[in-house]
């Protein structure tokens, strides 16, 4: 396998139109690195120009170390895997599997080993006879994703491949590509618009806007330390909730104050908000990090109306409002809640986000 290397890429379409700028990303040996954003970031425009697909505007292009800008896709022994799955329909799955190899005149054994080895591993043996049209969405999918294997490239490249399945088989074709990587043990780069699976199938993952990365950073890292207000309210599901408040100052005490409910600010959060006193900023909590309490908090507590109730089984999501935000909180079943109740809550404070108004990046 092989190392991928991005150095100030930058993509101009004609016009002007800039779809990518200044992207620097290395992606190591062995490792499975996800593109997110949502639709027109550039994401699939950056694995395009990876697969050699896209004329890169400036910048380097390395795999393997070697400079790949001027050298064509079929000599960069990388194999991608596109969300349409462009298969061939007047050919049968072995055809299709085995089409790529036919034409770099691979010897007919060895082709016929390596088709029947990606058959195996993705449990598509019966299926090698028939064609696409016979054939459901995963299996298409699965089809899709042993042409890639039989070619045993250096890197395999994910366009949103699982887009047109529906949300059950979606789950289960993440799971399959995880334990792929983990069997191959491949470089692996995916692109999506899903942050969930971002979050569930990535070792690091990559969030774009507007043709700019945002953070780097591998799930959790991203989930628990967004850098600014854009990813912390990208990642997650359901996403923060981010409001704006006041910093005032009374007695010494230093306080956020969003107009229904005040927040105490206290130890190592006071030095970095006491001077937006007199200001307003945001602050973002979690849905699971606002937590709903049957008495009124002696402190920080938040008083909201209730809009919507979501039951989920396992868990409730309660959308909630204050006469000027609308918040989501994740709660128990354990309790009885009906629309239009006033209810209190009180934010878990060490897991509060706080963040700038113009520049949204955050504070602490």
């Amino acid at each position: 396998m092989a190392t991928v290397e991005l150095k100030n890429i930058t993509k101009v379409y004609e016009g002007g139109v800039k779809a990518v700028t200044d992207v620097n990303i290395t992606i190591q040996d062995k490792e499975f690195v996800v593109l997110v954003g949502p639709s027109g970031c550039g994401k699939s425009t950056t694995l395009r120009m990876v697969a050699g697909l896209e004329e890169i505007t400036d910048g380097e292009l390395y795999i393997d170390e070697k400079l790949m800008n001027d050298v064509a896709p079929k000599d960069r022994d990388i194999a991608m895997v596109f969300q349409n799955y462009a298969l061939y329909p007047h050919m049968t799955v072995y055809d299709n599997m085995a089409f790529g190899l036919k034409i770099r005149k691979y010897p007919k054994a060895e082709i016929e080993a390596r088709v029947h080895e990606a058959a195996q591993i993705l449990d598509i043996e019966e299926l090698l006879d028939r064609k696409p049209k016979a054939l459901s969405g995963g299996q298409r999918q699965r089809v899709a994703v042993g042409r890639a294997i039989v070619r045993k490239p250096k890197v395999f490249l994910f366009d949103e491949p699982l887009s047109n399945l529906d949300a059950k088989l979606r789950v289960q074709m993440r799971a399959e590509i995880s334990g792929l990587h983990n069997r191959l043990q491949a470089t692996m780069v995916y692109v999506t618009h899903d942050q969930v699976e971002a979050m569930t199938m990535g070792d690091r993952i990559v969030v774009l806007k507007d043709g700019f990365i945002q953070q780097i950073g591998t799930p959790l890292g991203l989930y628990n330390r967004p850098v600014n207000r854009f990813v912390a309210g990208f990642i997650g599901s359901p996403p923060m909730n981010i409001m704006q408040a006041a910093v005032k100052e009374d007695g010494g005490r230093v306080y956020i104050d969003e107009g229904d409910f005040q927040i105490v600010i206290k130890g190592k959060y006071e030095e970095h908000i006491r001077p937006y006193v007199g200001k307003n900023i945001l602050f973002g909590v979690r849905p699971e990090d606002i937590i709903y309490t049957q008495k009124p908090a002696k402190e920080n507590n938040i008083p909201a109306k209730i809009e919507v109730i979501e039951p989920l089984g396992a868990e409730i999501h309660l959308y909630v409002s204050t006469s000027k935000h609308q918040m989501i909180a994740r709660v128990l079943p354990s309790y009885e809640f009906k629309i239009g109740d006033v209810i209190n809550f009180a934010p878990d404070y060490e897991k509060i986000h706080f963040f700038d108004m113009e520049s949204e990046k955050i504070l602490i």
